[in-house]
């Protein structure tokens, strides 16, 4: 961790040199109409970069970019331990670079730097470790049959890959999908979020000087409504994978009907129930994970236990606790290093948690936090954490907000404690909190979610495969499980001569 303050990283940013175009073929370049999106710092709602808007017409050269190079060779046919020295190049450049990204993701998103640079780097950099050793220890199979058939089975780069990612967590997102797909063989085109693509681009050039072959990793920039459409539609795009709304993974399935029938990869929204038992016996520390576990990145995380439900008999004490945990939470500078919390990614988004807070109230949802929902601070798009009673049929527990809302409930058994947390579209994550073995065990088999966990919450490592079920998607990003997402098998039968 660095020991610069919040003065020293003032004087950084203030010198910093943002490049906001986008990487196309072997270098940065303007749109080809020349048109612009303002990248917005929402700590200060001051324009950073103007970033290159692309077109259909940018993406269809980055794409068949992406064919022409993955039909080379130059990087598909390339030896496993090449691919690997390569990538793992690129992580020692991220290393080296870790203070430069963490400040470009702190600035274009809003969150902490402290975060970027403790979490969202580190996460990025092993990723990228993780899938360049993994290269070199995925086997193919040879498959019994009889004596005078030899039947093989290996795995092959899919082709051209996409990856749409969102704006809470760029560059660790956007190394999920760049990471297993290039270690794969892919040729892989990212569109970042527009509210946040300075990091992405930034890597773009990293990727180059590690010397990965130009047109193997392209950096498309633009809104998703262009760019991102023009990817799901495109004909040469043989995967793509998505991080983001519910809604806008169903556009994805769209576009794949009406194209080419590439596979879609979809993480999408969640609305993750927290279970709080009577038998747990370490209710503050449970209160202190509940809170991080809604408060952390401004509430903007896909994964984040926004429903909370509380044994009766322990509700009140429990909800003391939770109180005072949330004081821990009120926003500050993005750039101060002591921030917990910083500001919303843009005005659109913070609105969106506005509204979502009055129709949540006037729907019978009572506010439970002592202060405001919007934060005092002068500039910039910043919340306080709000906690919100209500009952299950209330918007708070049924949709996605993604800010810094929770939502909490009582319940009077475990059965219903199980069918409040399923009553929901979602089922990316679940947390329990219990110290009974045996109701850990039961409960968590019967949540209908893709990850749960028990007596923690949203812990995890790169070798343990994320991703959700129901209405919050399908497959996997991290592990080894990812490389199915980017590999197609391929199976021989050679006959022997009798």
């Amino acid at each position: 961790m660095t020991s610069k303050t919040f003065y020293d990283w003032q004087q950084a940013a203030a010198k910093l040199v943002i490049e906001g175009r986008a990487w196309i073929g072997n270098g940065y370049c303007q749109a080809e109409n020349s048109a612009v999106i303002a990248s917005v710092n929402p700590a200060t709602g001051k324009n950073l970069v103007d970033i290159a808007d692309c077109s259909e017409a940018d993406v269809d050269r980055a794409v068949q970019i992406a064919r022409r190079t993955f039909n080379s060779g130059v990087w598909s046919r390339l030896a496993p331990q090449q691919r690997r020295a390569r990538l793992e190049r690129l992580a020692q450049l991220m290393e080296e670079n870790i203070e430069t990204l963490a400040l470009l993701e702190t600035l274009s998103m809003g969150k902490p730097i402290g975060d970027s640079l403790a979490f969202d780097l580190p996460e990025s950099v092993r990723c990228v470790r993780f899938y360049a050793a993994a290269i070199e220890t995925t086997n193919d199979e040879v498959l019994p049959t009889s004596d005078d058939v030899l039947a093989t089975v290996v795995r092959e780069p899919v082709g051209v890959v996409a990856g749409v990612v969102p704006w809470n967590f760029p560059l660790m997102i956007g190394c999920w999908k760049l990471a297993p797909a290039l270690a794969a063989g892919n040729s892989v085109i990212i569109k970042p979020a527009e509210q946040s693509s300075l990091s992405m681009l930034k890597l773009a050039g990293l990727v180059q000087q590690a010397g990965i072959p130009d047109g193997v990793f392209q950096v498309v920039t633009g809104r998703g409504e262009i760019a991102g459409r023009a990817l799901g539609l495109h004909m040469e795009v043989d995967c793509l994978a998505f991080t983001g709304s519910t809604a806008i993974g169903k556009h994805f399935m769209r576009y794949a009907a009406d194209s080419n029938l590439k596979r879609v990869w979809l993480e999408c929204g969640g609305k993750s129930p927290h279970l709080v038992f009577a038998d747990c016996h370490q209710l503050e520390q449970a209160a202190a994970v509940a809170a991080a576990a809604i408060f952390i990145n401004q509430g903007e995380v896909c994964i984040a236990g926004s429903r909370l439900y509380v044994e009766a008999s322990i509700y009140d004490r429990f909800i003391a606790l939770l109180l005072r945990e949330a004081q821990n939470y009120l926003p500050g500078n993005p750039l101060d290093p002591s921030t917990r919390v910083g500001a919303m990614v843009d005005k659109t988004q913070y609105q969106r948690v506005l509204d979502g807070i009055a129709t949540a109230q006037q729907s019978g949802a009572q506010c439970l936090t002592p202060f405001p929902a919007v934060s005092e601070r002068e500039n910039g798009f910043f919340l306080n954490p709000v906690i919100l009673e209500c009952d299950n049929s209330n918007i708070a527990m049924r949709q996605e907000i993604f800010g810094p809302v929770l939502s909490v409930c009582r319940f009077n058994s475990e059965e219903e404690a199980l069918d409040l947390a399923n009553d929901s579209i979602y089922g990316l994550g679940a947390g329990v909190w219990t110290d009974d073995l045996s109701r850990a065990h039961r409960v968590a088999r019967r949540l209908q979610a893709g990850m749960v966990w028990v007596n923690c919450y949203a812990d995890g490592a790169i070798t343990v495969p994320f991703g959700g079920r129901k209405q919050s998607g399908f497959g996997r990003d991290k592990s080894v499980h990812a490389l199915d997402k980017y590999t197609d098998p391929k199976s021989t039968w050679i006959q022997f001569s009798r």
